[in-house]
């Protein structure tokens, strides 16, 4: 029995799996929200103690980084230690890895339904791949390929700085700079950076906000409120947004996609991408993806898709605790 979490800073989401022909077999899952505990071993706790089950192996993806069996979430102020949750669980070892490093071993678990095809590539495309999520943050991740098979690995380049491509970003990045200082890719990209564009919009006068929208904005996420109207067609404003947003993820992909040598492929993850798939699929996006210069050509070549099983996470720590006890 495998115990394997997906924990963000919203939710907790933990399962037990059982491994079958090969293959990743879900047995019970649960979600808990992340705020109302005062920790993961509450969670792990809880959980296991619901459902009397004892598991031999255990893997989380922690949303943070993650160094020598410790992981700090910045947005819960929990500290997470495999050590700790080791005794908890009565087992020799729990292994701690990044929520965007579980979503790349995911990957492996996943089926072809499993994607949406944004740009088809090269036939036969190999080697290295790459992972960028954007939702409440933006994560990113490596797949390194040896030859047989992929290796995940995590990276913190969702807080390397923000690079503007033309003069309306560059005006975006000076606005920003004054609000937050130091402009992360991840202020841009992801909920809370899409309202920021939104904010930008309009207060520098490049479209007007009705009173239905106000409102809207005021009552909910207002990310998803923006998207909604752009996709909707209900706000000039809200589309200019959700374009701008788009037209930075494709760039910051073919960033990342450079960075990784990622001929196999890069994969959209987080929860902003499948609910914005149609907008995805337009022009602009894969235009800022390739926009790379003497290289573009070489951006072209790579699959683009995006990952529409919101278990990723979870499947991929599971796999990644089967690999290691050689399960798998």
């Amino acid at each position: 029995m495998i115990l394997a979490g997906d924990i963000g800073g919203t939710n907790a989401r933990l399962a037990f799996f059982t491994v079958e022909d090969g293959r990743l077999r879900l047995s019970i899952e649960h979600a808990y929200p992340s705020r109302e505990h005062r920790n993961l071993e509450s969670v792990v706790g809880r959980f296991v103690g619901d459902h009397a089950l004892r598991p031999a192996h255990a893997c989380f993806g922690i949303a943070g980084p993650v160094t020598r069996g410790r992981a700090t979430m910045p947005n819960l102020g929990w500290v997470v230690e495999s050590a700790s949750l080791a005794k908890l669980l009565g087992i020799t070892r729990v292994t701690l890895i990044n929520d965007l490093e579980a979503n790349a071993y995911g990957i492996g678990a996943l089926s072809p339904a499993d994607f949406e095809t944004i740009n088809a590539g090269a036939p036969g495309a190999g080697g290295n791949a790459a992972v960028i999520a954007a939702g409440t943050g933006l994560g990113e991740a490596g797949l390194y390929w040896d030859g047989a098979r992929h290796h995940p690995f995590a990276c913190e380049g969702g807080h390397a700085g923000f690079a503007p491509n033309d003069d309306l970003q560059c005006e975006l990045l000076h606005q920003m700079r004054g609000e937050f200082g130091h402009v992360s890719r991840e202020r841009v990209l992801s909920g809370p950076g899409l309202f920021s564009i939104y904010r930008f919009l309009r207060d520098s006068g490049r479209g007007d906000e009705p009173p239905w929208l106000a409102e809207e904005l005021s009552q909910g996420d207002p990310a998803a409120r923006i998207s909604i109207a752009a996709l909707e067609g209900k706000s000039a404003l809200c589309t200019q947004a959700l374009d701008l947003f788009v037209s930075v993820y494709g760039s910051e992909a073919g960033n990342l996609a450079l960075e990784m040598m990622a001929t196999a492929g890069v994969y959209l993850g987080g929860g902003i991408a499948p609910k914005i798939i149609g907008k995805l699929k337009e022009p602009g996006f894969m235009s800022a993806f390739t926009a790379k210069g003497r290289l573009s050509e070489l951006l072209a070549a790579m699959p683009v898709k995006v990952i529409m099983n919101d278990r990723a996470a979870l499947l991929g720590a599971a796999r990644c605790a089967a690999l290691q006890a050689s399960l798998l």
